[in-house]
């Protein structure tokens, strides 16, 4: 059915430009990777504590800091995946998605105060996997907000029945601003 104008009615749906979505993502990858490499530098070369490298390996570390740089961009982007599903998949996406990233990030908090190592390395640990857990979780959560579009498809207007022929209806007349 048309409106008084004549227009069809459109069906709306909110959707997400993925490639929007997905270079955000790889963008907030680096972003990760950066921040573990300034962590572990920070912890190491100022604080002098020993973070996934033993002492002897000085400021940069070992093979550990470039793997735990890669596993913090692999995080950033599995996020990103999870938020792509949940724009999709769910009514609330920025609601589930936030849960979600509190409770991996508490989890990557906690764990390593549970292991057994020195207690500055716990906590350095804990204090970088929280900066990132939470600049992955902010990011990916404001840029797939810049992603979200409506999708709008035309529908289907039934015919209008064969019956009676109305006399087509005019428009309201305009004010002078509307000229």
């Amino acid at each position: 059915m048309s409106d008084y104008y004549g227009n069809q009615p459109q069906d709306v749906r909110p959707g997400i430009d993925a490639r929007r979505l997905w270079a955000g993502g790889v963008a907030t990858a680096v972003i990760a990777a950066l921040l573990a490499v300034v962590g572990l530098l920070i912890a190491r070369g100022v604080f002098e504590v020993e973070v996934l490298a033993p002492k002897g390996e000085g400021v940069w570390g070992n093979a550990s800091t470039t793997t735990y740089a890669l596993v913090a961009a692999a995080v950033a982007l599995l996020a990103t995946g999870l938020m792509h599903l949940l724009s999709v998949a769910t009514p609330a996406p920025s609601q589930f998605f936030g849960w979600i990233m509190v409770l991996v990030t508490l989890i990557a908090v906690v764990l390593p105060l549970t292991l057994t190592v020195a207690p500055s390395a716990k906590i350095a640990t804990a204090a970088i996997n929280l900066v990132i857990g939470l600049v992955i979780a902010a990011v990916v959560n404001s840029m797939a907000a810049s992603a979200r579009t409506l999708h709008r498809r035309r529908q289907s207007a039934a015919p209008p029945p064969a019956t009676r022929q109305y006399p087509q209806q005019q428009p309201p007349p305009t004010r002078y601003y509307d000229q």
